[in-house]
């Protein structure tokens, strides 16, 4: 059937406009990338930077002066893939057994995991109970807290629960035990789910600072975060803390803006490399928990 004249006509303004609202998005992103390699006397003497006639890597070398950046940011990816695999095996075993209506205490244990979502603990309260359990000053200090949310276990439980009983029977009729059924049918089924969260856990561990403040004072456990922030301060006042300042070797002469955009991209650059390849579990795992027919 022929497309009528106005629906063509809406159908290209309908491409122009996303084209558009792409392209404002999109902008402010390549424009943090273009400074980050601009040198740092055409960004101070024109306005606006759209491309640079001189490209540099001077705020680069500004952050990774020492070694000290690069511990940090290994300090970041333990805490992403250790804390994200941790949260992974927590919430999919976790929601299994929750979602087996032979568990006694159900009921119990779904309203307890319910009021973690509706009352928080507070500030204080986190503290007191991370150092009475000993876990200040370590990397557990930034993972065991935040293992898992309700709102994962929530999702991981119906998934499980729209399962098919019949999958569970038969590999119980194949000598399946409970924990054979989780790994040999479940897993597998929730593969799609699991990368989901799996960058959601990533991406929150990567970008841990608040958590890593109030816990950590040990300068060598600092996660990237943290240390960016405080080159920022000191790129910005020249004051900063004694172990950020010995870290750089020369005297600065790269713009505190400029640094900023390098310390952004920098932080970025691994998330943004990781979800292509996840990218395609995204519209699977939108699914889970919900009612498929």
């Amino acid at each position: 059937m022929k497309a009528s004249a106005s629906y063509r006509f809406f159908q290209a303004a309908n491409y122009v406009l996303l084209t558009v609202i792409s392209l404002l998005t999109l902008l402010p992103f390549l424009y943090v990338v273009i400074v980050s390699f601009t040198d740092a006397n055409e960004y101070v003497t024109k306005s606006v930077v759209i491309f640079p006639e001189k490209w540099s890597l001077d705020s680069y070398r500004y952050i990774l002066s020492t070694g000290t950046f690069i511990r940090s940011m290994g300090i970041s990816a333990v805490l992403a893939v250790v804390g994200t695999l941790l949260s992974l095996v927590v919430t999919s075993s976790l929601s299994y057994v929750l979602s087996r209506k032979r568990l006694k205490g159900k009921q119990f244990f779904l309203v307890a995991i319910l009021l973690t979502m509706l009352f928080q603990p507070g500030m204080i309260p986190n503290y007191m109970l991370v150092d009475s359990l000993g876990l200040t000053d370590t990397i557990w200090a930034l993972i065991l807290p935040v293992l898992t949310g309700a709102w994962y276990v929530f999702l991981m439980k119906n998934f499980y629960q729209d399962v098919p009983a019949e999958l569970e029977e038969a590999a119980n009729i194949d000598g399946c035990s409970d924990i054979g059924v989780f790994f040999r049918v479940m897993l597998p089924l929730s593969l799609p789910a699991l990368a989901a969260f799996g960058l959601f856990f990533a991406v929150a561990y990567w970008n841990t600072y608040f958590s890593a403040v109030l816990y950590i004072n040990d300068d060598s456990l600092r996660p990237m975060q943290v240390l960016l922030q405080l080159l920022l301060i000191q790129a910005s006042t020249q004051v900063a803390d004694p172990s950020v300042a010995a870290m750089i070797q020369s005297e600065q002469t790269v713009p505190p803006d400029v640094i900023k955009m390098a310390a952004v991209v920098i932080s970025s650059l691994p998330i943004v490399v990781i979800y292509p390849f996840l990218q395609k579990y995204f519209v699977k795992g939108m699914m889970v928990g919900s009612v498929k027919g």
